[in-house]
């Protein structure tokens, strides 16, 4: 339980502070706010990739007098519980906002009947966070049908481009390959923040969240899928190299790890759910920058980096992506409504060793989904293939991610 007065004195230093803020580069437009008379905006997304900026740009052209801005990530706050939400409903009556922005508001448990609460007095409410949970399972029923979700990402090669003032070519791919779209980082290039973030994820998303004990085996495991980023990989083999006791373990531990949205795990596509489920998933990070600050590498492993640059723009585009491997390997199949859209191979460059190899893989997967058309995204080659009535672009990826 927090006193009126804390809460109160934590949200006027927030609010002085948030205004204060560079609204810095423009992002995805989200929804107007005059749709949400009725249906609350989620936005969710790693810690760092700009939520709290967004919520700024959005507040930007208010009236600053119906505005309410609250962060409940804030060391004076992390007592607060559902509580407290009766001292909070006080102070917004006195300020007379018609228009609720939370950030981090996953942090309170409860917090999806207090949303629900303030639709139904006819506030208009922005809630965003740090873990995917907020767009699936913990709305549970409680705010089925009220509400918008959206998902924020560190930069998009497009962003990247636009923030650095850049043009797409091999140059500026490089570029981002190397650094990664975290908006903070690329103001100072200083790798230790992202170090710091890396932890801080682990810690704060994962460790206090789900009370785990062995913080030391989490941290090898995290930075094992790191540094395996587009390698298959599955949780029985993991075990025992990494010391981890049980396989469910690690299993729960990727699932808080893709929840926090630091990994992504692609499943290969297969009719049975089973097949899915025991056969190697491949593993993505969510930027390459940060996987640069974390290796201890001494070869740069450019393939797997862009292939982890197309995963990540496929995945802002489409929530269901599998990897095809029957007799051939495609690295990517993207599904809507599922419905097969895109056949995606990615390979840093094609030459007369592994041509054959990686237009067979395409060209598999074409015939088994029945799609005349595919792509390979490679870093600089540019060519189109055909195979009778089948078509395969071969497409520079500084193109390819500039879409």
């Amino acid at each position: 339980m927090l006193l009126e007065s804390v809460i109160a004195s934590v949200i006027d230093q927030q609010r002085n502070q948030i205004y204060e803020k560079d609204p810095g580069l423009m992002r995805e437009p989200v929804p107007e706010l005059k749709s949400l008379s009725s249906h609350a905006l989620i936005i969710s997304g790693i810690r760092r990739c700009g939520k709290s900026t967004l919520l700024l740009q959005m507040m930007k052209n208010m009236n600053s007098s119906s505005i309410f801005f609250m962060n409940f990530d804030n060391p004076q706050l992390y007592g607060f519980s559902a509580s407290d939400f009766g001292r909070l409903d006080n102070i917004i009556l006195k300020s007379g906002a018609k228009t609720l922005f939370f950030d981090e508001m996953q942090l309170v448990v409860g917090w999806e009947m207090y949303v629900r609460q303030k639709l139904d007095e006819g506030f208009k409410v922005i809630v965003t966070g740090s873990n995917a949970a907020m767009l699936s399972q913990e709305l549970g029923t409680r705010l089925t049908g009220r509400h918008i979700s959206r998902e924020l990402f560190p930069f998009s090669y497009i962003e990247f481009l636009a923030y650095k003032n850049l043009q797409p070519s091999a140059e500026s791919l490089t570029m981002y390959l190397r650094l990664g779209g975290f908006p903070e980082y690329l103001k100072s290039s200083d790798p230790e923040q992202l170090t710091s973030l890396f932890s801080d994820i682990l810690i704060r998303d994962i460790v206090a969240r789900y009370g785990i004990k062995d913080i030391v085996s989490l941290h090898r495991l995290a930075n094992h899928l790191m540094a395996n980023t587009g390698n298959r990989i599955t949780a029985t083999r993991l075990k025992q190299p990494l010391s981890i006791g049980a396989t469910s373990t690690i299993l729960t531990w990727f699932s808080h790890l893709e929840m926090s949205y630091l990994l992504s795990f692609v499943p290969m596509f297969s009719y049975s759910s089973k097949a899915q489920m025991i056969n190697p998933r491949k593993v993505y990070s969510i930027d390459t920058g940060l996987l640069n600050a974390l290796s201890v590498s001494k070869t740069e492993d450019l393939g797997r980096k862009l292939e982890n640059l197309v995963y990540l723009f496929l995945r802002m585009k489409y929530r269901e992506i599998y990897y095809f491997d029957d007799k051939g390997e495609c690295d990517f199949v993207v599904f809507k409504h599922g419905q097969p859209m895109g056949l995606f191979q990615v390979c840093y460059s094609l030459n007369a060793d592994n041509l054959s190899r990686e237009v067979a893989g395409v060209l598999t997967a074409m015939k088994f989904f029945n799609i005349p058309t595919a792509t390979i995204v490679t870093f600089s080659d540019k060519d189109v293939i055909n195979e009778g009535s089948y078509k395969i672009s071969v497409v520079p990826a500084f193109e390819f991610l500039g879409q």
